[in-house]
């Protein structure tokens, strides 16, 4: 029920060239929710990240990635002296703010890693759906969440039918290899269909690879946000989404994928 309400306005945005600051504002929100998750999963550490550096520097790059266009080197400049002065300026404040100093160390990490974790990566997918024309982004994110909605499906539904052997039980006792296979298979099919259906310009010998890697990479990103959550005692890092539980649970193979999609485009389509 919750994917029945958001998907048709997710879809909305990407498909609706005017829509394209819609798909901004629910990114940022969506970034935003991440952030407060994982401050919130520091917190159950006692560790307590600096919100406002944290803010600032979200926005910061936020602005960078609407504005960007892809491959521009000034951008990636200042991505970096963003990062930077994030890292400086949360360093600067911890001291000036003084005890705990045993914290501060934790704290200052905490902020900066949340950032580049959350906004650096998830920060991509702005910089897609705003960077190449409106048709070529359209395709792009047409074919990023169906590959990786799909997958990720797939590889629940798999793992409940026919999971048999653990993936990785330390991180993620649920995850088994079976589902991981459904997940693979789903992705290929998917990334195939999407070349017959609406995405033609992408030939199937570049949308295959693309895929398993995507799908790879996706299930990297679902086992460290797991990780994060083990680390914090927590089972779902919020219950914002009901059947879901936090922004984090449900965007973790998406931030991980991010950088994926936009760097393809950009050596593919827009050199």
């Amino acid at each position: 029920m919750t994917a029945v309400v958001l998907l048709p306005v997710l879809i909305a945005s990407i498909i609706v060239a005017k829509l394209a600051l819609l798909f901004v504002v629910l990114a940022g929100l969506a970034m935003l929710a991440g952030l407060i998750e994982f401050w919130i999963l520091a917190k159950k550490q006692q560790i307590r990240a600096d919100a406002a550096a944290g803010l600032l520097g979200a926005v910061a790059l936020l602005t960078i990635f609407y504005f960007t266009r892809p491959g521009l080197l000034p951008d990636l400049l200042m991505i970096q002296l963003i990062l930077l002065l994030l890292t400086a300026g949360t360093l600067t404040a911890a001291m000036v703010r003084g005890a705990p100093f045993e914290r501060m160390i934790s704290s200052v990490g905490a902020t900066v890693l949340s950032v580049m974790y959350v906004v650096l990566l998830g920060g991509h997918l702005v910089a897609t759906r705003v960077g190449f024309a409106p048709q070529l982004s359209k395709h792009l994110l047409g074919f990023f969440f169906l590959v990786i909605f799909g997958s990720d499906a797939a590889a629940y539904y798999g793992g409940r039918m026919f999971g048999r052997h653990k993936l990785a039980p330390s991180v993620s006792p649920g995850k088994t290899w079976e589902g991981a296979i459904a997940g693979m298979l789903a992705s290929l099919l998917l990334a195939a269909g999407s070349h017959y259906w609406f995405f033609p310009e992408l030939p199937l010998k570049f949308a295959l690879p693309l895929a398993a890697v995507m799908n790879v990479v996706g299930v990297l990103g679902d086992l460290t946000e797991s990780a994060l959550k083990r680390s914090a005692g927590a089972k779902d890092t919020a219950q914002i989404l009901p059947g879901h539980g936090g922004i984090l649970d449900r965007i973790d193979s998406l931030l991980f994928n991010a950088p994926v999609i936009y760097y393809f485009a950009w050596a593919y389509f827009a050199r």
